[in-house]
């Protein structure tokens, strides 16, 4: 008896399907907001979990596989959907019934998979998703013939405007048999004969029901033409980065002035309601003044989360790894490993999980090496503060865009040239050729990219709320203790605090590259996390607070940061210091969770210590040839 006719059970659906046939949108569609992800255990695939409710009122959970092309695994996550399907996957029992998600509009290739799942004769109903591309080009498929050949339910659907959603839970919700289809034999004959079964399938279900004026693979290719043409390509593709960097500062300059004034409001209110002393402190200088500094950055992160999502979700992201396969060819990779470097532009960590899907060890060794090269947004708020302290204010969007935009750049040609030497020296293998569908251009779904910005969101919050609150309170501690006398300044004191004397003892090999103390204590606290070199200076220079005097000091990082001085009273902050604390950024590796990735990826520590020794090494001699290179000529 399935878990379906015992109403106190809870039932288990399983979501399979390809890549790109819009799995993942019905998965979001049926559980809201009701998932979590976890990893499988012993391999670092994601594991997503989602509630939904039956037909007759009660809780099923729904499983979304991981995208596949066949039951005979050639990566790690085709090798965990097989598992799940046949119950020998650890910790997750075998399913009750499967949604198999098929692209209505490719139907032959669909079917490949989907007569592997129903072979194994679990209760399965198959959503014919795409059925308005399927139209569009023309196809007339016969739902009832169709329903026949596999042996299962077959539910057309649209999951991006969520038609067909009712009828797909109906579905699930009522008595299903096993699903009825005979397996060919095994072998090479078998692959033939599964393959001359499915035309036949297609054949006898499917129909031109006229001639379309443009069905959506023409209009693909039309627009590929042009979009993954060797010249207008990139053209194309750097005119949408550089886009991209001048809306992260032009678009989110309100949102952001907004917060500011929020985080502000917030100290001078809360203040004068405790006694002058060590809480106040704590709470306006170290807490509010901390975790406002790098929440002020929201709106520029969620830009970038925003032109990433309507990027995958209209089909452009697979046109960019291959236009980048030529260009990565000639370091040694091909374009599959362009999806996962991209993905680092959000966090390295999923970017790194992400190289599971290169079948050459050695390859897929040196993406996760180069990865934490590409600039994650744990970065930006670093790059927006001293874009901010360089310009005061004054440049354009234009301008701030473009240094931003350099930054990102340098980051990946790092990444390249890395990869070049990597290839040549520690890990040889030849390279293997590209092997990557492109899906038609969809009009990307609102609710979809909403739902992902709407989880960045939380996530990047939760982590304010939690890491950088108790990593501001930490270095609040450090930098305010051990107190001096009453005679002493605020800069003594925090020079002769737990924290200033960490700060001074690094200054002999900071100095080289334009950084003081002060910005070693920021160094020493952004090896947890980047962003907290942020809230570290925010908690140093105690943005908002009062001098010995009674007097307002600075409302803004970037405000003390300009006024900040070395002892003979230069500037320490000169727009050559600026530049070359982001390329230190950029080039060195300061992430904890990151590291700790590298690990369970590698399952060794050989690689994480490695990457942290040699992009570190590597950041510190670029900077200080470009500080000192700057001071030679002058600037």
């Amino acid at each position: 008896m399935s878990a379906l006719e015992t109403e106190s059970a809870t039932l288990t659906v399983a979501l399979v399907g390809n890549p790109n046939c819009g799995k993942t949108t019905l998965f979001n569609a049926f559980t809201g907001l009701h998932q979590k992800i976890a990893n499988y255990p012993g391999v670092t695939v994601e594991k997503k979990l989602g509630t939904f409710m039956t037909q007759h009122g009660t809780e099923a959970t729904l499983i979304d596989l991981p995208g596949a092309y066949s039951l005979q695994p050639q990566s790690p996550d085709e090798q965990v959907t097989r598992d799940v399907l046949l119950g020998h996957e650890e910790g997750t029992a075998r399913p009750d019934r499967v949604l198999c998600v098929v692209d209505a509009s490719n139907l032959e290739r669909n079917l490949y998979l989907a007569t592997q799942v129903l072979e194994l004769g679990l209760p399965s109903v198959v959503a014919l998703n795409m059925m308005d591309v399927a139209r569009a080009n023309g196809d007339d498929i016969d739902l009832a013939a169709l329903s026949a050949a596999l042996g299962a339910p077959v539910v057309p659907c649209e999951a991006l405007t969520r038609t067909g959603l009712p009828e797909l839970r109906v579905a699930l919700s009522g008595k299903l048999e096993p699903a009825r289809m005979t397996p060919p034999p095994e072998g090479e004959d078998g692959i033939a004969a599964r393959y001359e079964r499915i035309g036949e399938i297609v054949d006898r279900c499917v129909r031109k029901s006229s001639t379309p004026i443009l069905s959506a693979q023409e209009r693909s290719d039309r627009i590929d033409a042009v979009l993954i043409h060797p010249l207008w390509g990139w053209a194309f593709f750097l005119g949408l980065m550089a886009l991209l960097f001048v809306s992260m500062f032009s678009f989110a300059s309100f949102p952001m002035d907004g917060i500011k004034w929020v985080f502000e409001q917030a100290g001078a209110k809360v203040g004068p309601l405790l006694p002058a002393g060590d809480l106040r402190s704590l709470i306006v200088e170290g807490i509010i003044a901390g975790v406002g500094s790098v929440v002020v950055f929201l709106p520029q992160i969620l830009i970038l989360f925003l032109f990433i999502g309507l990027l995958e979700d209209s089909g452009y992201m697979a046109r960019a790894a291959f236009l980048m396969d030529r260009l990565m060819g000639r370091v040694g990779l091909h374009g599959k490993s362009f999806v996962p470097l991209l993905s680092c532009y959000a966090c390295a960590v999923p970017g790194i999980m992400a190289t599971r899907t290169i079948e050459n060890p050695n390859d897929r060794l040196v993406t996760i090496l180069i990865a934490p090269f590409m600039s994650c947004s744990a970065r930006l708020p670093v790059y927006a503060l001293m874009i901010a302290t360089l310009f005061a204010g004054e440049a354009s969007a234009l301008q701030q865009g473009g240094i931003l935009l350099a930054m990102y750049t340098l980051g990946t040609l790092t990444a390249f040239a890395f990869a070049w030497l990597f290839k040549r020296t520690l890990l040889k293998a030849p390279r293997s050729p590209l092997i990557l569908e492109l899906p038609p251009y969809r009009r990307p779904s609102l609710a979809t990219v909403v739902h992902g910005l709407r989880g960045r969101a939380a996530a990047f919050l939760k982590r304010a709320g939690t890491v950088i609150v108790a990593l501001s309170v930490v270095l609040w501690a450090l930098a305010y203790y051990p107190r001096g006398g009453a005679e002493m300044k605020k800069e003594e004191q925090l020079a002769q605090s737990f924290a200033g004397r960490m700060g001074k003892a690094i200054e002999p090999a900071l100095e080289p590259i334009g950084m003081n103390w002060k910005m070693g204590i920021g160094l020493i606290g952004a090896q947890a996390a980047r962003e907290v070199f942020v809230s570290t200076l925010a908690v140093v220079y105690a943005v908002g607070g009062e001098d010995e005097g009674g007097k307002a000091e600075p409302k803004s990082v970037a405000q003390a940061l300009r006024q900040d001085r070395w002892p003979d009273g230069r500037v320490v902050y000169t727009p050559l210091v600026c530049l070359t604390v982001m390329i230190f950024f950029v080039l060195s590796m300061q992430c904890i969770s990151t590291l700790a990735t590298m690990r369970r990826e590698t399952n060794t520590w050989r690689w994480p210590i490695f990457a942290f020794c040699y992009m570190t090494g590597f950041a510190y001699l670029a900077s200080l040839v470009f500080y000192q290179g700057g001071r030679a000529l002058g600037w």
